[in-house]
């Protein structure tokens, strides 16, 4: 939930940066492979990556940026010291990916939960 709550604009993404870096380390390898699945069903492309590398805050120098510069995703691979700054490009690029998709499949509205969060209580908000 918080992926496509961060991909909408609706968490900020310094939020998203603490609760990802607050989690352990297999679970942050997890989430970085969602992401890839995300960036995938989101109908990502690598004409994308340049702007989600400056979104992202990250160098292109950057291993991860490197990665996705070359459209290679393993980035749930590498040590652990890039395991954020591998989520927030991948997190550009799902929110580049899925905004654009919301955007034309969608645009008269659609079945999918994840794109009405805005219609929906956040945990803890009365209903």
């Amino acid at each position: 939930m918080i992926l496509n709550e961060l991909a909408q604009g609706l968490t900020p993404m310094a939020e998203g940066v603490a609760w990802f870096e607050g989690l352990p380390e297999d679970e942050q390898r997890k989430v970085l492979h969602m992401l890839v699945l995300f960036c995938g069903q989101a109908r990502a492309r690598e004409a994308d990556v340049p702007e989600s590398i400056a979104r992202s805050g990250i160098r292109p120098t950057h291993t991860p940026a490197v990665m996705l510069t070359k459209w290679r995703f393993g980035m749930n691979r590498l040590p652990t010291y890039e395991l954020t700054k591998s989520f927030r490009p991948l997190m550009a690029l799902f929110s580049i990916a899925d905004t654009r998709r919301r955007e034309t499949h969608c645009a008269g509205g659609c079945g999918h939960a994840w794109h009405n969060l805005s219609a929906q209580p956040r945990e803890g908000e009365g209903a």
